[in-house]
């Protein structure tokens, strides 16, 4: 997906005339490229973290000429996401887009053995994370206007029995994406990215199993730039909402 030369911020643009983005989650994997790719396009950032140090993202994003910050928030908890919203305010006194990426991928091997603590944390980051940041994001652009970006999963498609906790917030988020296009239409646009397996180098966890690239009709595990290039055409995309982008190489059509 490529965009028009029209549809990106002018370099030369001012920090503070920018369009400014905040990425959940955006101190490591996907939410960090997802960061850098929105600097690169000139837009101003705010990272989040919870637990990720966030420091070495914040200087290698500002060495690309765009406005920074990082806020630690737990979205888990309504009070720190909305705090976290009014921080970025008071520093850009805008907010323009939201993605929504935070997440937790834990395991387990049989449906019982799903621990309520486990159960919990996973709908709490993967989905309920996503909703208070939603509502968040909607107070401060229903004026104006903004976009919201969730990252939702071929696992919200898909049954993956080691992943069931996820797989259940994943197609929760699906339906949220879907609800909230149609609650915030026609100030807000919300669609979403749901990635097949996409590879991190230095990032994975070799504890993950991956379906057998020729098991993928592309015949290859999906990269970074393959997410990115979904999220800035979301991004400057005006005319589309409430729809689900999969970006997995045609696995979900299996």
């Amino acid at each position: 997906m490529k965009l028009s030369n029209s549809s990106v911020q002018d370099p030369a643009q001012g920090l503070k005339e920018r369009k400014v983005a905040l990425i959940t989650g955006s101190g490591r994997r996907l939410g960090r490229q997802s960061a850098f790719a929105l600097a690169k396009d000139g837009w101003n950032i705010v990272v989040n973290y919870a637990h990720t140090k966030s420091e070495e993202t914040v200087k290698e994003i500002a060495k690309l000429g765009v406005d920074v910050i990082s806020i630690k928030a737990d979205i888990t908890d309504s009070n720190q996401a909305d705090k976290m919203f009014k921080k970025a305010v008071e520093h850009f006194g805008r907010l323009d887009l939201l993605v929504n990426n935070a997440a937790i991928f834990p395991s387990a091997k049989n449906f019982t053995e799903i621990s309520d603590e486990l159960w919990n944390q996973v709908i709490s980051t993967n989905l309920t994370g996503q909703f208070y940041c939603a509502r968040a994001a909607a107070r401060v652009m229903e004026q104006q206007g903004g976009k919201i970006i969730n990252f939702a999963s071929l696992g919200g498609f898909q049954v993956w029995p080691e992943h069931i906790a996820y797989n259940v917030a994943k197609a929760g988020v699906v339906m949220l994406t879907k609800a909230l296009a149609k609650a915030l239409a026609p100030k807000i646009t919300v669609n979403a990215i749901a990635p097949g397996t996409i590879i991190i180098p230095g990032e994975e966890s070799e504890d993950i199993k991956h379906i057998e690239e020729n098991k993928i009709p592309l015949r290859r595990y999906g990269t970074t730039g393959d997410i990115t290039s979904a999220l800035l055409f979301l991004a400057h995309a005006d005319y589309l909402t409430g729809q689900i982008i999969s970006v997995d190489g045609g696995r979900a059509i299996l």
